[in-house]
């Protein structure tokens, strides 16, 4: 009798309120593989309520066209600025939402677990990152927004953390 090969979806988000980026894996046994990524541009929203929902929009989405088991986010580093930190979160919180209303299970990373995850360093650059998932997933080109690999990067730390988040990051 042939054991079946259990597979999964993951999607990674890299919360942002200008760019945010988004990077879906599979994993089938131990393989990993590239769905897709990209980022959702929100420069040309006017106001933070329509940003968040357009976060809202296209994060449901790609959860209606992928079906993810479960989501990934990268938490908000703790900046000096009030402001950015709470709209940070919101932009957050909305995409959390969308997976929420589908019952999608969520993990929350630190930025430095991921990076510590992805490249075996926790302070390595964001072009480290994607050069070290370039390899991993086979991505024949990079983007020039990272904050696509920033949340491929997210998803693939999931996998290898087999969605146990540690340190300062909550599981949700």
């Amino acid at each position: 009798m042939k054991k079946e090969v259990h597979e999964k979806i993951v999607l990674g988000i890299d919360p942002g309120t200008s760019v945010m980026g988004y990077g879906l894996i599979k994993i089938k046994g131990k393989k990993l593989s590239l769905l897709q990524f990209g980022v959702i541009h929100l420069k040309k929203y006017a106001g933070h309520e329509l940003k968040l929902k357009k976060i809202f929009e296209r994060v449901t989405s790609i959860i209606e066209d992928f079906h993810p088991d479960e989501m990934a986010l990268e938490a908000p580093f703790y900046g000096k600025n009030i402001q950015s930190m709470l709209k940070l979160g919101r932009a957050q919180g909305v995409a959390m939402s969308a997976a929420l209303a589908r019952e999608i299970p969520i993990t929350e990373y630190a930025p430095k677990k991921v990076k510590q995850s992805v490249t075996g360093n926790g302070n390595a650059s964001k072009e480290q990152v994607a050069s070290m998932l370039q390899t991993l997933l086979e991505i024949k080109e990079l983007p020039k927004m990272l904050d696509a690999t920033d949340a491929l990067a997210v998803a693939v730390c999931h996998h290898f953390q087999n969605g146990q988040a540690q340190s300062r990051a909550t599981s949700w």
